[in-house]
């Protein structure tokens, strides 16, 4: 069976992070996604992590680009640009991170493009959005992190900390797919397609509801305290005695105050004014978090988590990502997956985050070689051999 999105066909334009993953997600979904990389340079991504790991091999690289064919191309002559409208042209999706003055100067903003290909999903990946000051300034996944309060959000109080793994990418990459999957859908309705626009910052802004919300309507910020501070002594984590960390998850703490106080041998503590409803517990978290780190720290924490689990507490195992490539739970949901790379064989990739029971997804094929598909996709427009030559030795190609 194939993927929902069998017989869409999208144009990936962009580099770095945010929409080409957006595109790779699309690709795993079923979509013919061809990534355009410009001509001698490629995404600069490809070097970036080289560089960054001192390594040749581009694993962040391969996951943001597989389920893809890539091409080469040079849009500043008009022959490359007449091939990506030619592509455009068989296209459902033309998707790019493009500054607008960028895409504006090669022809293919939504106002050029648009009139002449009615049906078809415009999508951008912007910084910053499409109105306001910094409308046409760039980003990167950092800047969103700073300006929308998760750098302070994430640090400790008076020290700012620069979150890890792009997450604020990651989000406009899931906004992005989100927003051109409810085009397509309009398109089935309406007859014709539209401009779709995510941006890094209101994508973040989107990511931290929860405590934005909180901040908007309460007038203060929530601040990411220490374990010392935790408002809610059984919503935090604890070492255990093989070094383990173990994050309790009991967000109604009374409720499983009584059975835990029995388990943990401290059943002395369960009349305890101090620790009778969690209003008091929060009160005197600075008594009752001592408490619970002696606690945990008597046993290793899988003996903990075996506890746990003949009681029904709620918790989870505090891992780091190697860990997590044996998890049993992510490999048997395909969430970690093993696939065949042509160059390194056997191993373990980032998988699909749903199963789909009639249409399922899948990694298409692994990350394309610097212009690997080139040729094939010009064929597949009709150009012929000798065109293909002439594009070459042009350096369109």
């Amino acid at each position: 069976m194939s993927g929902p999105l069998e017989g869409i066909s999208v144009i990936d334009c962009g580099a770095w992070l945010q929409e080409p993953m957006a595109a790779a997600l699309l690709g795993d979904l079923g979509a013919d996604v061809i990534k355009i990389e410009a001509r001698g340079t490629g995404d600069p991504m490809r070097g970036i992590m080289s560089a960054t790991y001192q390594t040749e091999r581009q694993a962040q690289f391969e996951t943001l680009n597989r389920s893809k064919r890539g091409i080469t191309l040079d849009l500043t002559k008009q022959q490359g640009r007449e091939i990506v409208c030619k592509l455009i042209e068989k296209s459902d999706v033309f998707m790019h991170n493009f500054r607008p003055q960028a895409a504006k100067r090669l022809g293919l903003d939504y106002e050029t493009l648009f009139p002449l290909y009615p049906r078809l999903v415009y999508a951008q990946a912007s910084g910053w959005g499409l109105e306001g000051p910094d409308s046409g300034k760039g980003a990167f996944d950092v800047a969103a992190a700073a300006r929308t309060g998760l750098m302070e959000f994430e640090g400790d109080p008076g020290m700012p900390r620069r979150p890890a793994g792009g997450m604020c990418d990651m989000a406009g990459a899931l906004c992005l797919a989100l927003g051109i999957l409810a085009a397509l859908q309009a398109r089935e309705r309406l007859g014709r397609g539209q401009m779709v626009d995510t941006s890094l910052f209101g994508s973040t802004i989107t990511l931290l509801s929860f405590p934005v919300t909180q901040a908007l309507a309460f007038g203060s910020n929530l601040v990411r305290g220490t374990r010392a501070e935790t408002r809610n002594p059984f919503y935090n984590w604890y070492q255990c005695a093989d070094g383990e960390w173990l994050h309790l998850l009991m967000l109604q703490a009374e409720r499983y105050w009584p059975a835990f106080c029995e388990v943990a041998g401290i059943k002395e503590l369960e009349k305890d004014p101090r620790f009778e409803n969690l209003r008091t517990m929060v009160e005197h978290r600075g008594d009752l978090v001592p408490v619970l780190e002696r606690v945990f720290a008597t046993k290793p924490r899988e003996e903990w988590m075996r506890i746990f689990a003949e009681h029904d507490f709620p918790c989870a195992p505090i891992k780091n990502f190697l860990e997590l490539g044996d998890d049993p739970q992510a490999l048997a949901n395909d969430y970690i997956m093993e696939v065949d790379h042509p160059t390194y064989g056997r191993e373990k990739v980032v998988g699909l985050p749903y199963k789909f029971s009639e249409t399922p997804a899948a990694i298409r094929y692994p990350c394309p070689e610097f212009g690997q598909h080139t040729e094939e996709v010009l064929l597949e427009l009709g150009y012929k051999w000798d065109d293909i030559a002439r594009l070459r030795q042009e350096e369109v190609i």
